[in-house]
């Protein structure tokens, strides 16, 4: 096939990989001249009306590792990564003019500050230049669900049965191209340091059950312990609700989160160990996760902005509270529930919690509290390594009773602990100052 003249730059957002990535094949495919763009977008680290910063340190660490990670892969396909700490919409611009691009690559978002940068983008560029964005960050892509998308069903049930029924999973795109030698620009651009971003150094801690650092090869590796080398996997669906340790879930949602592994090639490893080890309950389970996170990126593309309102797509008027001392004691992890505090004091101490954990906490805020869950789920933004807009909010409204549960539910957070931290291990460990300062 022919290739076009002209140089593409492709706008790298949360689907840093080089594997099973849409925008860079294409660019590499039909170009002869690709050059990659990413910006630590300040706009993600100022501090937000709660009080706290929108992006905190533990997920910017990882942020950077995983960039890090990027550039080299790149490089070993002659593709420079353009890094900047900038608003994207104005380094492009400069890029653009600089390079002289006639073609723009990236994966299409829809939510509100997204698409706003989307747009500014859009508006910066020369008229000529051909703008190709796709959704790229699917199990299942939005034109192969068997259902309009005002037609989405509002509970999951009954979307996951339609689209395992009439669905399938699109196969992984093929390896990335290597692009001559002199594709490459001669500058050489560096990564920002958390204290350039504003935010204080984190420091791993010795309890972390999420001690891995970003990047493609590091989800690899993620992988192939716990599908391969250990078998884990055929275990998940029992120990999911686990609350210590490495392996009593996938932890697979960070790589997840910023794009450095596709849901796609996830799933086709589940396919792969099936055929190879075993297919049962618990490899099905995680494709049910992943159906899970799906659904959630359909609500939202759904409803659009109403994910972000307090009466959610639901649009129901309750009275939230909004109470600064009450805010500040479940985000520090001194409520009266000590269950509550040591998922709390966790997250602080380590940008993680687990799922069993902010179902509780969450539903705690929100149904016991009564406090405006749209505060909640602006801190695990800020503090989450695995943080993704979708789920996040997708589960705070379900749990604030705005979203897609229909049965309304509410924890008994001390019934929680009782089932799932029978021994209270979990909360020792983390409720014991000497442990975690």
């Amino acid at each position: 096939m022919q290739k076009r003249k002209g140089k593409a730059l492709v706008w790298l957002r949360n689907d840093l990989r080089a594997t099973d990535q849409q925008s860079l094949y294409q660019a590499a495919t039909n170009h002869e001249k690709v050059v990659a763009y990413y910006a630590f977008d300040p706009a993600h680290f100022t501090t937000t009306k709660w009080g706290f910063k929108k992006t905190e340190a533990y997920r910017a660490k990882f942020l950077i590792e995983t960039v890090l990670a990027l550039k080299e892969e790149l490089a070993a396909h002659n593709i420079t990564l353009i890094i900047e700490q900038q608003s994207p919409h104005l380094g492009i611009a400069q890029w653009g003019k600089e390079l002289s691009i006639t073609d723009l690559y990236f994966q299409k978002e829809w939510t509100k500050e997204e698409r706003e940068e989307e747009e500014k983008v859009s508006a910066g560029l020369f008229a000529q230049v051909n703008v190709h964005s796709y959704y790229d960050q699917f199990l299942f892509h939005p034109d192969d669900i068997p259902m309009n998308l005002t037609d989405l069903p509002e509970v999951f049930t009954a979307f996951r049965k339609k689209c395992e029924k009439y669905s399938s999973v699109r196969s992984c795109l093929p390896p990335l191209p290597v692009m001559e030698a002199e594709n490459q620009l001669e500058k050489e651009f560096n990564l920002p340091s958390l204290t350039q971003l504003g935010l204080s150094p984190a420091e791993k801690h010795p309890h972390s059950a999420f001690p891995f650092v970003g990047g493609s090869k590091a989800v690899q590796a993620r992988i192939d312990h716990y599908f391969w080398k250990t078998e884990k996997l055929s275990f998940y669906k029992q120990t999911r609700n686990g609350l210590l340790g490495l392996d009593y879930s996938a932890k697979l949602s960070a790589w997840l989160a910023n794009g450095s592994i596709s849901a796609r090639e996830i799933y086709w490893e589940v396919m792969d160990y099936e055929k190879q080890v075993q297919k049962n309950q618990s490899t099905y389970w995680l494709v049910f996760e992943l159906l899970w996170r799906d659904y959630f990126k359909f609500i939202s593309l759904k409803h659009q902005d109403k994910i972000f309102l307090i009466g959610g797509i639901l649009e129901r008027e309750y009275e939230w509270k909004n109470n600064p001392k009450m805010l500040q004691s479940w985000c520090e992890g001194s409520t009266k529930e000590p269950f509550v505090n040591a998922n709390m004091i966790e997250l602080n101490k380590t940008g993680w919690m687990s799922n069993r954990g902010r179902q509780n906490v969450a539903s705690y805020f929100a149904k016991n509290l009564l406090m405006d869950w749209r505060m909640g789920a602006a801190y695990f933004e800020s503090l989450l390594i695995d943080y993704d807009v979708h789920s996040n909010y997708g589960n705070w409204l379900y749990v604030a009773g705005v979203g897609n549960d229909p049965r309304d539910r509410k924890f008994n957070v001390r019934l929680q602990a009782e089932r799932y931290d029978e021994q209270g291990k979990f909360q020792r460990r983390w409720n014991q100052k000497s442990l975690f300062e």
